[in-house]
């Protein structure tokens, strides 16, 4: 009896000391992380090459990932959070990065990465790895990167007898050119971009506006230059026409319309370059236009880490990996997914010697004068109603002048300015 009872506590133990091995895991000796993202594109190929890359040079992590569609990813991760299970690592775009922040959910990388030897933020874009700090501390490791160029068809450029767009061309010179690319027998239109709050904030800084003033506490949205930069949009579907106007448009989408061989320069991200490689002519890309200055927009994904994850370490070794390895960027630039926010020539150069288009450079020269989006609590109420007013005026129900009146009048209610 008593040398059952002996043997039973020795199993016992042995269990007991077993399970005191795993790391607080439930896979033995590897430390197993949960990792939310909506970025991947929908196959899944490249994510999982990714993550077995990650778990071969770290094998004592194990990643769970969780794929959500963009739509729901973001109920779904408050309500994680909210609930008190947030994953141990998830995905953020720039701006509700700083929305996050500014909650306090996220994680100081800061000592981490002031650890971590093989970690070196020189390798990275200086743009793309700012974008991810706040209040001068590192809490989110930029993944990638995209932005907005000019899209020009050639063949319709060379058919009118018009000069290709260069990096210094200014509103005027898109103007003329676009004046001189329309055919409005043929439905053929000089230039093509959205008339929206996420389009304006750019063009009002490419003019020297802006929609709000540096710390966020007034609007300056009805500012001289701002009414000119708006006109400048407007009027060039409802005066010059040489855009289409959303009747002109039909339900299609602009990248439609391009694609046709309708429109000869298209405002849009470099996200449908996959999409343009079929296209019946020759293409190319340009920096945006500016007036008084340059800007142009960037949109970054980066990987924030939970501060109530008690695998922290862990997860900022994937969110580094995902934001500086170099395999994880030759992965992402093979499948095409967005691009990797290095700094390195050699690993970008397969992007660069695609084509078309011919000028990928200009991808990256327009870095130099990216703009971010104002980061306030109801910035898509904000957005939604100033689109009304714009549209009032695409429809010549109103004017410049009067919807940034109205726009400025909504924001101070909105937040509580005046």
């Amino acid at each position: 009896m008593k040398k059952g009872l002996l043997l039973l506590m020795v199993v016992v133990l042995s269990v007991f000391g077993l399970s005191a091995c795993g790391g607080g895991s439930s896979s033995g000796d590897k430390t197993e992380i949960t990792y939310y993202q909506f970025s991947a594109p929908a196959d899944g190929k490249a994510l999982d090459e990714m993550v077995k890359e990650f778990e071969k040079q770290n094998p004592d992590i194990k990643v769970n990932v969780q794929t959500i569609a963009f739509n729901d990813y973001f109920t779904k991760l408050q309500t994680q959070i909210a609930g008190g299970d947030a994953p141990d690592a998830f995905e953020l775009n720039y701006e509700t990065f700083m929305q996050y922040a500014e909650k306090g959910v996220l994680a100081d990388l800061t000592s981490y990465i002031e650890k971590d030897k093989d970690f070196d933020p020189s390798t990275l874009n200086k743009q793309a790895y700012d974008a991810f700090k706040y209040d001068g501390k590192q809490y989110g490791m930029v993944e990638s990167f995209s932005n907005v160029v000019t899209i020009y068809n050639k063949d319709l450029f060379d058919k009118a007898g018009v000069e290709y767009p260069t990096a210094d061309w200014t509103w005027k010179d898109e103007e003329a050119a676009a004046k001189k690319l329309t055919d409005s027998k043929n439905k053929v239109w000089g230039t093509s971009q959205p008339v929206t709050m996420n389009e304006f904030y750019k063009v009002a800084a490419q003019n020297g506006g802006s929609i709000f003033n540096e710390d966020l506490t007034e609007t300056t949205i009805n500012s001289p230059e701002n009414v000119e930069a708006l006109t400048h949009l407007t009027n060039e579907v409802t005066d010059s026409k040489v855009a289409p106007s959303p009747a002109d448009l039909s339900g299609q989408l602009p990248e439609d319309l391009f694609m046709n061989g309708q429109i000869a320069m298209l405002h849009t991200g470099i996200w449908l370059f996959d999409m343009f490689q079929d296209a019946p002519f020759k293409w190319d890309v340009q920096v945006e236009a500016g007036n008084t200055q340059k800007a142009t927009h960037f949109f970054a994904n980066g990987i924030g880490v939970s501060k109530d994850s008690d695998k922290k370490e862990a997860a900022f070794k994937f969110a580094s990996f995902m934001s500086a390895n170099e395999e994880a960027a030759k992965i992402r630039i093979d499948n095409n997914w967005e691009l990797p926010a290095t700094e390195n020539k050699e690993i970008l150069q397969p992007y660069l010697d695609a084509t078309p288009p011919d000028n990928r450079e200009a991808v990256f020269e327009s870095l130099q004068y990216m703009v971010l989006p104002p980061v306030v609590k109801d910035w898509n109420k904000i957005s939604d109603y100033t689109n009304s007013e714009f549209e009032k005026v695409l429809n010549g129900d109103s004017t410049p002048e009067k919807a940034l009146k109205n726009s400025e009048d909504n924001i101070n209610k909105t937040m509580g300015f005046k």
